[in-house]
């Protein structure tokens, strides 16, 4: 659109009454989308010839617009939380209908955006991190319960279309925040509410991939292996070919679930993504060799820890040592095997101070967990294991 008329003011917001007259949501979404060409100016406004509270949300996008201008973001988070609020309110009133989501999907966005920027000004003047982040998320439960609640208007015109992108943004939300505990409570309107169940796999794919990713990490922190890699795989999977910098931020954390759960990335995979911090680790775990993983995950450790994962690496310990463990019992072909042969082991691979009582106390860890299917003998100083599948799979227990 040209603005360089006699009166582009009054020019564009006849453009946007127009769209709300015929009930164009997309139309007038672009114009209040911060992006949007005018909203990169300073205006000075007197008078919008809007209905209410169409009137209120386009006077309170100017003043944010003019606010980002002014890098005055605190001011500018402020003004689009109030678009927010009396979006809710009029979202509410409108019954059996729906044309008001991708307004919603905007405005929501640039909040977000803003909280960001907000919440690093509100550090700099010495508030607690998060504060914004948490304002944001306040304000996307307020939007959230709108849509949530409209279970019995049909499929076409439901609010609950606007579920997902507003679970989304708050998974981003917490767990910046780390509140992941309050992610529990969206999964279960998605995953288990039978009035959304029927909508789950009928949002946007770009949706599906961000839910399932943040899923999938939850999964990952909770221990849940399983499910991490049902929902970063299909993130993974799903993802457009060419983003290749978010795939390679879900296979971060899917690789560390596959290697937990047995499965060995190839190394072609490592190098397409450029992810040969994990190169040395594979390769660790796979041999069994402790020394090696210590030393991958020391040498990579500040990557890890941006990435969240380092406590997860942490853990490959125990599959690493259960490796190392099989091919000691592979190699002396017996089901009755010397503590003695695996301390050997471990303090050849730099684990000096392990003695006899800390072999067998590594030993009986891994039987309790099932690691290990057997017994140690006190007596005689030996491990027993199980003639069937000493070793289980990784996947059939964890």
């Amino acid at each position: 659109m040209n603005f360089g008329g006699a009166n582009p003011l009054k020019q564009v917001l006849t453009t946007a009454k127009s769209a709300l007259e015929n009930d164009d949501g997309k139309e007038f979404a672009d114009f209040i989308s911060l992006n949007h060409p005018f909203s990169q100016r300073q205006w000075n406004l007197s008078h919008i010839s809007l209905d209410p509270p169409f009137d209120q949300i386009v006077f309170e996008h100017f003043q944010c617009s003019n606010a980002v201008l002014n890098r005055d973001f605190i001011a500018a988070f402020n003004h689009q939380c109030n678009v927010i609020q009396i979006f809710a309110r009029m979202f509410k009133t409108q019954k059996e209908d729906n044309w008001g989501l991708p307004m919603m999907n905007v405005l929501i966005k640039d909040m977000y955006s803003l909280a960001l920027k907000a919440d690093l000004v509100a550090v700099a003047n010495g508030e607690m991190a998060g504060s914004k982040i948490d304002a944001c998320a306040d304000m996307l439960m307020t939007v959230f319960r709108v849509c949530a609640s409209d279970s019995r208007t049909s499929i076409e015109y439901t609010k609950r279309w606007g579920l997902m992108p507003i679970i989304n943004l708050l998974f981003k939300c917490y767990f910046k925040t780390n509140k992941l505990h309050l992610c529990k409570p969206l999964i279960i309107a998605i995953e288990t509410n039978a009035a959304n169940k029927d909508i789950k796999d009928l949002f946007s794919i770009a949706d599906r991939v961000t839910y399932n990713y943040f899923v999938g990490m939850k999964h990952m922190f909770e221990n849940e292996f399983k499910g991490a890699d049902k929902c970063l795989s299909f993130a993974f999977e799903n993802c457009l070919k060419n983003s290749m910098s978010n795939k390679r931020k879900i296979l971060i954390c899917l690789i560390p679930v596959k290697i937990t759960l047995g499965f060995m990335p190839k190394v072609s995979i490592l190098k397409k993504y450029n992810l040969c911090e994990f190169e040395d680790v594979v390769k660790a775990v796979k041999r069994g060799d402790i020394r090696l993983l210590n030393e991958a995950i020391a040498k990579n450790a500040a990557f890890f820890i941006r990435a969240g994962i380092y406590l997860i690496l942490e853990k490959l310990k125990v599959i690493t040592l259960r490796n190392l463990f099989k091919k000691i019992y592979l190699i002396t072909g017996s089901f009755q095997i010397d503590v003695a042969k695996f301390q050997i082991a471990l303090n050849w691979l730099g684990l000096e101070d392990v003695d006899s009582d800390e072999t067998e106390c590594i030993l009986a860890n891994m039987i309790n967990d099932g690691y290990i299917k057997g017994y140690i003998s006190e007596q005689h100083k030996k491990i027993v294991v199980s003639k069937v599948k000493a070793f289980p799979e990784l996947n059939t227990f964890l």
